[in-house]
């Protein structure tokens, strides 16, 4: 079995989930559990090997075949193939483009831009010929209604530059059971890079927000998938409270550079902790409205989860939905990766990772060695500015040689912690948030 190695992971290598799941047999097992896996090549798990040859004593044999059979292809995972990615991003969708990053590529304090992780709703827009005279209408229930270009952003209003997670909305749906639609994310759908702007907030100061304005609706250039040009790939607001947060940027830059238009540049609306899909890419357009926007991706089950929780697989009912605002609390093993095999005689690894909470900070995150039958604490930095991820490490005693799961729960600043599966299901897989698990063979 095939294992995957990066430069970036220190030489270190492994099956990923997807495609070791499907290869041995397994696929599906981790919609419930997470996102631990088998142990790879070579090495046949006990349920992978049931039924696979006769036990030692055993009378008879199986009749030889007329000819040599070729193994099946392998079906793992398809990689990404994008100017300015990398090639270890694993494409979920083609049609919009998505591709999720995995977790051990999420290493680094800052995501790297080639391997952040790419989101679509509709078509690509063609890049402007020149991007300082892009142009942002900010209209509605506003005294002054504005329309900006780059330039103007970049001369009017004081830059800033900060450290922000930015996670789709779909983010741990594989983990789902039965299957939620759409993209099947584990927990790759994340990314926390260095974004560089201009506060929402300064820029609805200058236009004077009425009394009245009670959400706001995001607009962007991306074309929807039909090529329909009346249709809009995607338009999804928030309330006005949120609109108004001092952390909500229109950004222009990425980690030092201009924006990349497959990240939505050459601007694009920033909203950290909630769902990505209210950050609008290829920002054209923000309206502040007096009710509740009703672009395309409100209402119904579109970005929402469920207010009483539903029977999984049940049918659902509209009026028992809201909108998914502040993202769950996650954290995520960095380092070792999935998979990885360590001398024999190993007896400590050091572990890092991440962990963020939507509006909220990480109060603790716990790693286990033992399934969960016993806890350590793991050492917490704290964030480097509101809604920044916050990296953690550990160092866990290895007691003897053999195959171990590496465990970690993160908890947040209400006390929220993570749950050990994917709970609160609701048709298209929003809010699943399951303790990530990694494989580690010693020996």
């Amino acid at each position: 079995m095939p294992q995957q190695h990066d430069k970036d992971t220190g030489g270190r290598s492994g099956p990923d989930r997807r495609g070791f799941l499907a290869r041995a047999g397994l696929a599906g097992a981790g919609a419930v559990i997470g996102s631990a896996v088998p142990f790879g090549p070579g090495a046949i798990t006990s349920a992978a090997a049931q039924g696979t040859g006769s036990a030692p004593g055993a009378t008879g044999s199986p009749a030889a075949p007329a000819a040599p059979a070729s193994p099946p292809a392998a079906k793992g995972p398809q990689q990404l193939s994008y100017p300015g990615k990398s090639d270890k991003l694993v494409l979920l969708g083609d049609r919009p483009l998505v591709a999720e990053t995995p977790e051990h590529l999420l290493d680094a304090d800052t995501t790297p831009t080639n391997l952040f992780f790419v989101r679509n709703n509709g078509q690509i827009p063609e890049p402007p010929t020149d991007p300082e005279t892009w142009r942002i209408t900010v209209d509605g229930e506003v005294e002054k209604p504005l329309t900006l270009t780059l330039a103007e952003l970049k001369s009017r209003f004081r830059p800033v530059t900060r450290f922000l997670v930015l996670e789709c909305g779909g983010n741990g749906r594989a983990f789902f059971s039965p299957p939620g639609r759409g993209n099947q994310w584990t927990n790759g759908g994340a990314g926390c890079a260095e974004w560089t702007g201009v506060r929402v907030a300064d820029v609805l100061k200058e236009a004077g927000v009425k009394p009245s304005a009670v959400f706001s609706g995001h607009y962007g250039a991306d074309p929807h998938l039909s090529g329909d040009a009346s249709r809009q790939a995607l338009s999804r607001g928030v309330p006005i409270k949120k609109l108004l947060d001092e952390n909500n940027l229109i950004v222009w830059a990425m980690n030092g550079e201009p924006l990349p238009t497959i990240h939505g540049g050459p601007v694009r609306l920033l909203v950290p902790g909630w769902p990505g899909s209210v950050s609008a890419k290829w920002l054209t357009r923000i309206w502040v409205r007096d009710k509740v926007h009703d672009g395309a991706g409100m209402g119904g089950t579109s970005y929402r989860v469920t207010v009483n929780p539903m029977v999984p697989g049940g049918k659902p009912d509209e009026k028992n939905f809201r909108d998914l605002e502040s993202m769950p609390v996650r954290s995520i093993v960095t380092s070792p990766a999935n998979g990885t095999r360590l001398p024999a005689g190993t007896r400590r690894v050091e572990l890092r990772g991440a962990a963020w909470a939507g509006d909220h900070t990480v109060k603790d995150v716990h790693v286990s060695l033992d399934y969960g039958a016993s806890w350590q604490r793991a050492d917490l930095k704290a964030p480097r500015n509101p809604y920044d991820w916050q990296r953690w490490t550990a160092s866990v005693a290895l007691p003897s040689d053999g195959y171990f799961e590496v465990w970690a729960r993160a908890t947040d600043s209400n006390g929220v912690m993570q749950p050990h599966i994917a709970g609160n299901w609701n048709p298209q897989g929003y809010g699943a948030n399951p303790m990530h698990r990694v494989a580690v063979l010693v020996g």
